[in-house]
Formats: structure tokens, C-alpha cells, sequence
């Protein structure tokens, strides 16, 4: 749920910091000319569509909640006992400070629940538990997408970092085939944020899965209990399209700048 949540977050931080930047170049930005208003328009789309899915899994969590599941267990005991009947009994689950700051962590194998997912017996929690006890399942079976998503790690992050800075130098030589360069490349270290993005997106996808048939087939839960939870793990899944749509978007951007910085050049 931490992924699901932070991805979502880091999405549109990035696009706001990006119009921010826009405003600071005097509408030129990274738009080659274009400038603040042609990018706001061209990313308004993916700009709502964050920002309904952080309002949806706010909404729909806050909902689910205030109701206590049919066996009054808390998220943490749910955890437990589905890590136990998938033989996972060596994996810890420990309290983290925060709201949605639930992970797995499996370099340290322990699963981490926050206070609003811990203590509490609502339908919610057992959800969100549920999914990350997925990703602990996950990690046992050794399941390709986490694997490959923990392996690009590493210069997914460099990507991140370095990318947006050799864009903003590029435009500060724009006409010149040096500014160029430096914005091809920006731009294919950033495409490696929608590839992680993509990678993510099964990986979620499958931990709740399993956590909803775990829900629905132990037989520890009632009807009312799937239901709910399903809600919950669907709305949150809908951070993550909606942060890799954006980071397509921000791409698609880029290189049709790109390309009409390239042509001015020929």
C-alpha cells in the first residue's frame, strides 16, 4: 500500500514541479517555445486523473475504515495468519509511524503496518494487510515482475534524479546540437520512471489479487469482508495507472519538443 500510495504522490509532484519550472523559465521551460500553458493543457488530463485517484483511495480507505470486519481481528492479526498458512512464519510484522506507510520490506524481512492498519479490526485494514502479506507471498515464490522491479531499482532512482536536470541544462543551450544531446538523453534516463511504473503495475496487481482470494476463499472472512476490501485495493491500484499515464504523458511531451528542436536545427 506504501508503493501505491507514494507512487502516486511522486507522480504528481513531478508534474507540478515541472509547471513550477515552466513559470521560473518565463514560459519556456522544457517546451522548447512552447512554454508553461501549451505543457499545462497537453498534461491537464493526467493532472486530473491524479488527482482523483489520490481523492478516491483517500475517500474509499476513510470509509472502509469506520467498519470492523466480521471477525474483529486487527490488520496485524490478519497478517499473521496469512503469512502463517502460506508457511511464512519467519517474517516479522512490526508497527510503523504514519498513515499508509505499510511495506514489505524484504531485505529485512518484515512487514511493516501503520497505526490506521495495525491496531485496527475495519475491513480496510484487513485489506491493506492482506496485500502486504501478498508481497511477502510474492517474495517467497520468487515472483518474476518483483524481482525484476527490485533489480531496476537502482537506476530507476539515478533516472529519476539525473534525467529532469540534464533536460533543464539542454534548454538552457537550446538551438545548439549540445542542448540537444543533453535533452535526448534527460529524456531517455526519465523514461526509465514509466518503465518502473510498468513494472509496478503487475506487482500490485498480483498481491492483491491474492490477497482478495485469500479474503474470499480462507473461509476466515465474511462476504461484506471481500467486498469492502476490494474496493479499498481497487481504488488504490488506480494511483498507480494514473502515475504511469502521467509519466507517459510527461515523455510524449518531451519528445515532441525534442523532435521540434531537433528540426529548427537541420
Amino acid at each position: 500500500m506504501l508503493d501505491m500510495i507514494s507512487q502516486g504522490v511522486i507522480g504528481m509532484t513531478d508534474l507540478l514541479d515541472n509547471l513550477v519550472m515552466g513559470v521560473y523559465h518565463g514560459g519556456y521551460g522544457y517546451g522548447y517555445g512552447y512554454g508553461y500553458l501549451s505543457y499545462l493543457v497537453f498534461m491537464l488530463p493526467a493532472l486530473i486523473l491524479g488527482l482523483w485517484a489520490q481523492v478516491k483511495v483517500k475517500h474509499t480507505f476513510n470509509k472502509y475504515n469506520r467498519i470492523s470486519n466480521s471477525r474483529n481481528i486487527t490488520g496485524a492479526q490478519a497478517a499473521r495468519m496469512i503469512l502463517d498458512k502460506n508457511g511464512l512464519s519467519y517474517i516479522r510484522i512490526e508497527h510503523v509511524s504514519g498513515s499508509l506507510t505499510d511495506h514489505y520490506d524484504p531485505r529485512d524481512g518484515v512487514l511493516r503496518l501503520s497505526s490506521s492498519v495495525h491496531d485496527s479490526t475495519s475491513i480496510g485494514a484487513v485489506g491493506v494487510a492482506a496485500h502486504e502479506a501478498g508481497h511477502a507471498i510474492q517474495d517467497a515464490e520468487e515472483y518474476a515482475p518483483i524481482r525484476i522491479r527490485n533489480a531496476i531499482v537502482p537506476v530507476c532512482n539515478l533516472g529519476s534524479s539525473i534525467g529532469p536536470i540534464l533536460i533543464v541544462v539542454g534548454c538552457l543551450f537550446a538551438g545548439s546540437k549540445f542542448g540537444l544531446s543533453l535533452v535526448f538523453f534527460g529524456i531517455l534516463l526519465f523514461s526509465l520512471v514509466a518503465v518502473f511504473q510498468l513494472v509496478t503495475l503487475p506487482v500490485e496487481f498480483d498481491a492483491s489479487s491474492r490477497a482478495l482470494s485469500i479474503i474470499r476463499d480462507s473461509g476466515m472472512f465474511a462476504e461484506g469482508d471481500y467486498k469492502g476490501a476490494k474496493k479499498v485495493l481497487s481504488a488504490a491500484a488506480m494511483t498507480y495507472v494514473a502515475a504511469l499515464i502521467t509519466s507517459v504523458m510527461q515523455i510524449i511531451y518531451y519528445v515532441t519538443r525534442f523532435l521540434g528542436g531537433a528540426r529548427r536545427n537541420d
